[in-house]
């Protein structure tokens, strides 16, 4: 029992001993006053470079009081140093994308939908107020060809690419306020889906379109005075009966400059939206413009910067040229007797070639290339 006691007394005294080593620093370090905290980790002095006389900005992982230099400098869109190739990741806000996107979700839209309305407006009263456009005399069944298979072709390729293209992009830009509301989420979905593959593929063949029809139509679509003549009776609106034309009048041949210009500028930002970051456009664009025309557009562009512009424009010379060619559509089809079948089946009554492109068919008779009626 003695030796028990004993051991106990030892045990204790042990333990108080070790709390004798351990509780008297504790105390002491508990009970001395916060110390201020320690600078801010900054990287290596080689690590960032500053700009002119700036100064560089601290990087800290610690908080820290407001900086209103600093964040005015994030603000403007100034990048910052990163160990990364990708030169974008420095930039920690940009204030043009909020601009783009209140401009492409407010006016942008607004602007295009009642453009679109003021045009097909226009058209439904011009054809109530005119009607459509009739020969002044009986046809005389003599058939002349007006266009071969490969202008017929190179017609309907771009036109076909056109307007997919066209419906394609609208839904881009509207299809999710006014198509998804009545489809649903489930049938959208796949429609914009697989509009969209088909705006991307479709595009290229919308280019040879273009190529072919350039090089087919462009010495039928050279300004002549024959045309100015065309636009002062508006195209026989005014003075009665039909203006001289040759293959194309002037009508047409403005149509066709506003497709081959236009479709170059759509596929150019076309081209620069399917390959981000690879094209930049605007910025040489604009240094072009300010130095010839002494504008002050906005040059040394980020790529980002370069493609939020290409959208906004892509979508404006889109929506421009869908009202082209609705106005096209219109005098192809229901505007103008004997028009469609020119372009479907590649003849046109000799009458309304006379009518319609008189200076043509002299041309044809000087040739002898028209066909003699039958005895």
């Amino acid at each position: 029992m003695t030796r028990r006691v004993a051991r106990i007394r030892r045990i204790l005294a042990l333990l108080g001993l070790l709390g004798a080593f351990y509780g008297i620093p504790l105390m002491v370090v508990t009970a001395q006053p916060p110390t201020t905290p320690p600078e801010p980790v900054r990287p290596p002095g080689a690590a960032v470079e500053p700009a002119g006389d700036e100064t560089p900005l601290p990087v800290t992982i610690l908080p820290q009081p407001a900086r209103t230099d600093m964040w005015r400098q994030i603000r403007r869109g100034e990048a910052g140093y990163v160990p990364l190739p990708d030169e974008l990741a420095g930039l920690a806000i940009q204030s043009e994308g909020e601009v783009w996107r209140n401009f492409r979700n407010g006016p942008y839209k607004a602007y295009a939908g009642w453009y679109l309305a003021f045009v097909v407006a226009g058209l439904a009263i011009f054809y109530v107020l005119r009607g459509r456009i009739r020969l002044d005399r009986p046809p005389t069944g003599i058939r002349i060809e007006r266009f071969s298979f490969l202008e017929r072709f190179t017609h309907w390729l771009t036109a076909v690419c056109f307007v997919v293209l066209g419906l394609s992009g609208l839904n881009i830009v509207y299809g999710r306020d006014l198509l998804m509301p009545i489809l649903g989420k489930e049938t959208f979905a796949p429609i914009a889906m697989w509009g969209k593959l088909a705006h991307n593929y479709l595009a290229f063949g919308f280019i040879l379109g273009l190529a072919l029809m350039f090089v087919q139509w462009v010495w039928f679509n050279l300004p002549t005075r024959a045309d100015l003549v065309w636009l002062l009776r508006g195209g026989g609106l005014f003075g009665g009966g039909h203006p001289p034309a040759g293959k194309f009048n002037a009508g047409q041949k403005l149509i066709f400059w506003v497709v081959i210009l236009g479709g170059l500028s759509l596929s150019l930002s076309g081209l620069q939206l399917l390959f981000p970051y690879e094209f930049r456009f605007f910025d040489g664009t604009f240094r072009f413009l300010n130095d010839w025309f002494g504008t002050d557009l906005p040059t040394g562009l980020t790529p980002l910067a370069e493609q939020q512009l290409a959208t906004l424009w892509h979508g404006i010379v889109g929506i421009f040229m869908i009202g082209v060619i609705l106005a096209h559509i219109y005098i192809g089809t229901l505007g103008m007797e004997g028009a469609f079948d020119a372009m479907w089946e590649g003849e046109v009554d000799l009458e309304w070639a006379r009518e319609h492109h008189g200076l043509w068919v002299e041309a044809l008779e000087r040739r002898g290339a028209l066909p003699q009626p039958a005895e």
